[in-house]
């Protein structure tokens, strides 16, 4: 993330950026699932399931799911890896009250775990994980490094991060169609749905802001992976990155 980009992501709000985003994942998460959904218009799922899949060579049976908000990537995860054990970590309370209740419901209790955990210093054992995954909430990191650099001390070593992030798209007419979409449509379903004024004009501009493409995957090197790469689905709306320790 830029200088610039950040300081106006932040400027409205007090507190660090951690603290902020708990407040406003807190504020929202009755009507997550919902908005990101329509939102997505679906699509969300399926980039889930692609991002999953490129782990079942690797057959990992302990799974940390980091930024798991409420619970979609790790509930999809058993069916498309059938791990023994998965953790998911979030610093918002509120998301992950209904990812346990969402898990409950499907019978996954006994796999599923969650944990208020601060991704920026990890209360876990080193080389503890087969496999790391980040659903669309690395942009939301406190600090990309550390972040990277605390996935990285607790994954195994031969073992896989696999992260799911929105990007903007790079090519004409999807770029021009996105950028109309996230500046005018998401914000205002957003606020309608969720009546939260600041939510939904943040992840457009937090995407906007945030490194993609080759920029990451150099981030991901420097913080010690390797065999780092990415895949763009739907004309970039959503890119994958592979690394592995």
């Amino acid at each position: 993330m830029t200088r610039d980009a950040e300081k106006t992501l932040l400027h409205s709000c007090p507190g660090n950026k951690g603290s902020r985003i708990e407040r406003m994942f807190d504020s929202i998460a009755g009507n997550y699932d919902t908005l990101n959904h329509t939102l997505s218009m679906g699509i969300d799922k399926g980039w889930r399931k692609k991002g999953l899949s490129t782990l079942k060579k690797l057959n990992p049976k302990s799974i940390l799911d980091v930024a798991t908000g409420t619970g979609d990537l790790a509930i999809q995860a058993c069916g498309v890896l059938n791990p023994d054990s998965i953790l998911g970590i979030d610093i918002s309370e509120g998301m992950m009250e209904i990812a346990r209740q969402k898990a409950l419901k499907a019978g996954l209790s006994d796999v599923i775990t969650f944990e208020r955990q601060d991704c920026m210093a990890l209360e876990l054992e080193d080389n503890s994980f087969d496999a790391v995954t980040v659903a669309y909430g690395v942009r939301n990191f406190e600090d990309l490094n550390k972040g990277l650099k605390e996935i990285f001390r607790v994954l195994k070593p031969e073992g896989q991060l696999m992260i799911l992030e929105l990007t903007t798209p790079q090519h004409f007419p999807m770029k021009q169609g996105y950028r109309i979409y996230s500046k005018l449509i998401i914000p205002s379903i957003g606020r309608l749905v969720s009546k939260d004024k600041t939510a939904y004009s943040y992840l457009p501009r937090s995407i906007e802001a945030f490194i993609q493409g080759k920029q990451m995957t150099n981030a991901l090197l420097a913080n010690g992976f390797r065999d780092a790469s990415y895949k763009t689905y739907t004309f970039g709306l959503c890119t994958m990155y592979l690394a592995s320790k």
